[in-house]
C-alpha cells in the first residue's frame, strides 16, 4: 500500500519590521499569532491542530503554545536538530512523517524571530557598556554547547559573526571560479526588484541598483551590506494535513513531494566553525549530496522545477547552492546569475519571487516555504504562470534541508 503524502494547505504570517521595529508585540505573542493566520487561511480551527514543529531554538516551546492557544490535545512537538536556518524545510518534513504515520492529523510549523528583543550573535549588543565590564569569554572547557566550544577555536581570531564565517567559502569560490562581486550583487539586485511588487517585504520600497550594491559598505570582503540578510521581526507559520483532510478546505493543498535533511561527513556546523570541512566540498554550499537524494526521492530533477525558494543569508550561499543543486556546473554559478536566470520577469529560475531574506524579511527561511506555496497557488505577488514544481532549500554551508512542493 503506498503511503498518502502530507499537504500544505494553509499559511500565515505576522507583519514583518527591520529588528527593533516591531513594537511591545512579544516573540511569543508573534509566533501565537501567526499559527492562528495560518489555521485560519486553512479553514480550520484551532481544534483542529494536534501538533506543533519549529526549528533552530526557537524559544516559543509547544507546550506552553498549546496551552495558551487552547489546543485540545498536543499529540506532536517536535524541534529540528539541523542548526539555525537550516532547519527550516526539516521541520516542514517532521510534520509531514507525523502526518503520514499518523501520530498527528494537523501540525501547524512555525518559526518566530524578534532580532530587537533578543538581538543576534555577533552583533555586539549584549555586550558590557566598556570591556572593562565584560566578563573574560568562556573557554572551551565552560562552554554550554558544542557549537559554543568548537567557536571557540575561531573567536580569538575575529570569526564572530555569520557575515565573516561564511564569507570565506564565498571568497575561495572566487579564487577558484573567477566569480565577481557584481554577480553576487545581481542577485541582492533581482531579489529586490522582487520585493518591489510585496507589500509584505520591509525592503520593497528601496529599490536597489548594480550601482548601490557595489557601493554599499564591506562588512566581510566579499561580503557588501547588501550581501547580507535582513535583521528582522516577524513569525510565519504553516500547517501541514493529510491528503484526505485537504480536499475539503479553504484553499487549494500543496503537496510535499519529497524532503531531505542532513550534511556530509564530518562537516559539523561547517564553515562557521571552520573545522572538518573536505576541501573539495568547501566552495560549496554542502548540500550535493542532500540535493542527490531529493532528486530521487521525488523523481525529479532541476529542469522540472518552475520557481525557487533558495535560502538567501548571503549573496554567496544562494550561488553556490544554484550549483548544488544542478541548475547549473560547479563554478558557473556566477555566469548563470549573470544571465538574468533568477529573474521573474523572463529568468529560466524564478527565484525568491518574495523578495527572500535579503529584501522581504529574514525569518530563518520559513518564509521561504510561505512563499512556495504562494507561488503553487497563484497567490505570489511575482506569479509564475502555470508553476507546477517548487524547490524550496534551508540554509547552506551548514547541515541543510530540502523540499520540493507540487501543485495538484
Amino acid at each position: 500500500m503506498s503511503r498518502s503524502r502530507a499537504h500544505i494547505v494553509g499559511v500565515g504570517e505576522t507583519r514583518y519590521t527591520r529588528w527593533g521595529k516591531i513594537g511591545d508585540v512579544t516573540e511569543h505573542a508573534l509566533a501565537c499569532q501567526a499559527i492562528q493566520r495560518a489555521v485560519a487561511d486553512a479553514g480550520l480551527s484551532i481544534d483542529d491542530v494536534d501538533g506543533l514543529a519549529s526549528f533552530a531554538d526557537d524559544r516559543n516551546e509547544a507546550v506552553f503554545l498549546a496551552a495558551e492557544l487552547g489546543l485540545p490535545a498536543l499529540r506532536f512537538g517536535n524541534m529540528v536538530w539541523m542548526p539555525g536556518g537550516g532547519g527550516g524545510c526539516a521541520a516542514v518534513a517532521n510534520a509531514a512523517m507525523a502526518v503520514e504515520t499518523g501520530q498527528a492529523e494537523v501540525v501547524v510549523v512555525y518559526r518566530s524571530l524578534c532580532q530587537g528583543q533578543f538581538f543576534r550573535f555577533g552583533s555586539g549588543a549584549t555586550l558590557a557598556a566598556s570591556p572593562s565590564d565584560n566578563p573574560k569569554p568562556p573557554t572551551v572547557q565552560q562552554a554550554n554547547s558544542l557549537l559554543l566550544a568548537s567557536m571557540g577555536f575561531a573567536l580569538p581570531y575575529g570569526l564572530a559573526m555569520a557575515a565573516a564565517a561564511y564569507a570565506l567559502p564565498t571568497r575561495r569560490h572566487m579564487h577558484l571560479y573567477g566569480t565577481t562581486g557584481e554577480q553576487l550583487g545581481r542577485i541582492a539586485v533581482t531579489f529586490r526588484e522582487h520585493a518591489s511588487r510585496n507589500p509584505r517585504a520591509v525592503m520593497g520600497g528601496r529599490p536597489m541598483t548594480l550601482e548601490d550594491h557595489q557601493a554599499s559598505p564591506m562588512i566581510a570582503d566579499p561580503h557588501r551590506l547588501f550581501d547580507c540578510c535582513l535583521e528582522s521581526d516577524g513569525a510565519c507559520a504553516i500547517v501541514v494535513t493529510t491528503a484526505e483532510r485537504g480536499r475539503d478546505l479553504a484553499k487549494r493543498p500543496v503537496e510535499i513531494l519529497a524532503s531531505e535533511q542532513g550534511a556530509p561527513r564530518g562537516y559539523a556546523f561547517g564553515p562557521f566553525t571552520n573545522a572538518n570541512i573536505a576541501d573539495e566540498i568547501y566552495a560549496t554550499g554542502g548540500t550535493e549530496e542532500l540535493a542527490g537524494r531529493l532528486w530521487g526521492k521525488a523523481a525529479l530533477g532541476p529542469d522540472d522545477v518552475d520557481v525557487a525558494q533558495i535560502y538567501d543569508h548571503f549573496t554567496g550561499c544562494v550561488l553556490m547552492q544554484l550549483e548544488d543543486y544542478g541548475f547549473c556546473k560547479r563554478g558557473e554559478g556566477g555566469p548563470f546569475v549573470e544571465s538574468g536566470a533568477l529573474s521573474w520577469h523572463g529568468g529560466s529560475l524564478p527565484t525568491n519571487t518574495h523578495g527572500g531574506s535579503l529584501s522581504e524579511a529574514y525569518i530563518h527561511g520559513l518564509n521561504h516555504v510561505v512563499e512556495g506555496v504562494r507561488s503553487l497557488r497563484g497567490e505570489s505577488t511575482s506569479p509564475v504562470e502555470g508553476a507546477q514544481v517548487c524547490l524550496v532549500t534551508s540554509a547552506a554551508c551548514v547541515p541543510s534541508s530540502a523540499l520540493l512542493l507540487g501543485r495538484r
